[in-house]
């Protein structure tokens, strides 16, 4: 026999109004049928089918001829209009009874069925959550959704917080799953829940299943942006007892600068745990960060690749300090190939690496190889998309990277005033994060924002604590070369050679290590020189053409388009601005191309400056352009998007024109252009 679906699960589906009033009027009406009849009913009610095993004490009535036969009982119900041909009691029917039986008979019943179906060897599914739902503690539903539990951990970490809930509702041990539910909770992306089941978990004596509570809390601190408490945790738990967890902890070591802590646990040249391939992402995981500490880390980018591509396979949401594709992405952007990082990232979001925690990371890192790139409406895009990729707020972790980036961007477009409200906000979430390996690119970014607004007291104290971080590690040039970078920019920023000087010394000396250092330290010195007035044109176009080909499009064309604006000769102002515009395509300015504080707004086009060529009109080519769109009533964005300009631009050009033709307001402006443009193409007579 099969017991068939539950009736009672779709009792309150087919009749969500049905009120307690109502079921007691439905409850007299049964009382007129024979009680025989109801207590069928209320079996069939509650999931027992027909053919097949009633409840006991029903059968035993019928057997002994307490009570009319099975069939005579089937056949009254289904005069009263009680009982369907199928066997389905009417909805008002099983509403009714299901309310107005007393709780312990219908739990008696159900564990009768739940007899049925173990002895049938038939799962529960569904029903099994439904039982727990209304109240049945019984430890053979709760193993049941245990089980299930089990089984949707590491693929749908969701739906485990919901089963594993429903078994604690039947009766399951609070404590001995309480390591599986905070996994469940953090791979769902709810960092409070998670924090709270382990932390009940870890006060215990001997803690069950603590390898994995301690891999949950080290992943949770992760994204707290506390990664040493993450590897504190590790500590605590031994090496006797990392296991499999190995690589995780000299993930966490590494990232907090205890490079000895995670030699100590984990071997590079280690075989995997066991021959999977989760065990083997694990191994390379852990084998490709200690590469990236070698002095020529060239071998932990294919590592951490591999590494992300078996876990994409494995398709497993796991606690993680960090993903691998995260780790994988922060090393292509530091070796000066943001197009790989994105496409790990983009492989990696697909797959569902790391579940639903993880998917904002890799989207914000998505976003910062686009930025770098120069790709900055992608970038923006990405960032929207971390942003609801989860149904829980950001981690501060995810929540500083993206300050981080929004103050990338906003120093990329040049509009100082939103430039201004993102250091405030990501000012903010400074106070949320601490320095660690893995952050140090966002970290860089504020450091030059901080020198353009003059505010470099505010990150002093976290730049001087990743410095001792590079130092503890040994200053590995993967690492420390972006952020040696990011330092000489905030030294030329703020107009400090001693500043500078140890950071330009630091890319030099790994210039003979590092492709990378060797262009920014050429770089270096060409901003030295511009700002110096002491340049060759030739060198300082072939060190932004090189920041071009390590992926900084953006920074090259900010050295060509500063150079530009302080050439003597015309030929130079046009071969730098050429080059400008070839690195930065879609930027243009007017004037100088700086702002204040020597910082490029964006790339100078050949049409800035001395490359007017007005006519009689009094107005340039591009200006004409401007001119006639602005006639037209279209708007700075509209101008923009017309003829391949930012916004800004537009209206710079509009400003330039109005003061040159000596225009009162916008309507004197009109009426001049309109002037100009006709004497251009006077009537024919």
């Amino acid at each position: 026999m099969r017991a068939q679906e539950p009736a009672f699960l779709h009792a309150e589906l087919n009749h969500p109004g049905q009120s307690p009033h109502a079921a007691e009027l439905m409850a007299r009406q049964l009382k007129g049928e024979n009680a025989a009849v109801r207590e069928l009913l209320l079996a069939l009610s509650v999931g027992f089918a027909l053919p097949g095993p009633l409840p006991a004490d029903l059968q035993r009535k019928i057997d002994g001829g307490e009570v009319e036969s099975l069939a005579a009982l089937v056949e009254r119900a289904e005069k009263a209009g009680l009982l369907t041909p199928d066997g389905t009691v009417v909805g008002p029917a099983q509403h009714a009874l299901l309310t107005v039986a007393p709780t312990t008979k219908v739990h008696a019943l159900q564990r009768e069925l739940v007899t049925v179906y173990v002895t049938d060897g038939q799962p529960l599914g569904d029903f099994a959550r439904e039982l727990a739902r209304g109240g049945l503690a019984d430890q053979r539903v709760a193993a049941e959704l245990e089980h299930a539990a089990d089984k949707a951990l590491e693929h749908d970490p969701g739906l485990a917080c919901q089963l594993y809930d429903e078994a604690l509702l039947a009766g399951a041990d609070e404590i001995a799953t309480a390591a599986r539910r905070a996994q469940a909770a953090a791979g769902d992306g709810d960092l409070d829940a998670a924090t709270r089941i382990i932390d009940t978990l870890l006060v215990q004596e001997d803690p069950p299943d603590v390898r994995r509570g301690v891999n949950v809390a080290a992943a949770v601190w992760a994204q707290r942006g506390m990664l040493a408490r993450g590897a504190d945790a590790f500590s605590w738990l031994g090496a006797a007892r990392l296991g499999p967890s190995a690589p995780l902890a000299a993930v966490a070591m590494v990232g907090c600068g205890n490079r000895p802590g995670a030699d100590a646990v984990f071997k590079a040249d280690a075989p995997p745990a066991s021959p999977t391939l989760l065990a083997a992402a694990m191994t390379e995981t852990g084998k490709g960060i200690l590469e990236s500490l070698a002095g020529d880390p060239h071998q932990a980018l294919p590592v951490l690749i591999h590494a992300s591509d078996m876990l994409n396979a494995a398709g497993a949401a796991l606690p993680l300090p960090d993903t691998p594709a995260a780790l994988a992405a922060l090393a292509a952007l530091n070796s000066g190939e943001p197009h790989l990082a994105e496409t790990v990232c983009r492989a990696a979001t697909a797959a569902g690496q790391g579940g639903n925690a993880a998917k904002p990371r890799l989207y914000l890192l998505q976003a910062w190889s686009a930025m770098q790139q120069d790709k900055l409406e992608d970038a923006r895009l990405s960032i929207n998309e971390a942003s609801k990729a989860n149904h829980w707020p950001l981690v501060p972790r995810d929540e500083f990277l993206r300050a981080a980036l929004e103050v990338g961007l906003a120093r990329r477009n040049g509009e100082i005033p939103e430039l201004v409200m993102a250091w405030e906000r990501a000012r903010e979430a400074m106070l949320h994060t601490s320095v660690d390996l893995y952050s140090l690119l966002p970290w860089g970014e504020l450091m030059i924002t901080a020198a353009r607004l003059r505010e470099t007291r505010r990150v002093a104290h976290y730049l001087d604590e990743a410095k001792q971080l590079l130092e503890r590690l040994g200053n590995p040039p993967l690492w420390a070369v972006p952020f040696h970078w990011a330092a000489a920019q905030a030294a030329l920023l703020s107009e400090s050679p001693a500043d500078l000087a140890p950071h330009a010394a630091a890319l030099a000396r790994a210039a003979h290590h590092s492709h990378l250092a060797a262009v920014l330290a050429t770089a270096g010195k060409a901003w030295v020189s511009v700002l110096a007035g002491r340049f060759q044109p030739a060198d300082v176009e072939a060190a932004a053409r090189g920041l071009g080909r390590v992926g900084m499009p953006w920074e090259g064309a900010r050295l060509a388009g500063h150079a530009a604006a302080r050439a003597e000769e015309r030929k130079d102002m046009v071969r730098l601005l050429s080059c400008a515009r070839d690195l930065h395509p879609q930027g243009t300015s007017t004037g100088n191309g700086t702002s204040g504080s020597g910082e490029t707004r964006n790339a100078p086009t050949a049409e800035t400056g001395n490359g007017m060529q007005p006519d009689g009109s009094g107005l340039s080519e591009r200006e004409k352009e401007v001119a006639r769109l602005v006639l037209e009533g279209k708007t700075y964005r509209e101008i923009g998007e017309a003829i391949y300009i930012s916004p800004r631009t537009a209206e710079h050009h509009i400003a330039r024109m109005r003061r040159r033709l000596g225009a009162e307001n916008r309507s004197d402006l009109l009426a001049r252009l309109r002037l100009a443009l006709s004497s251009e193409n006077p009537p024919q007579e």
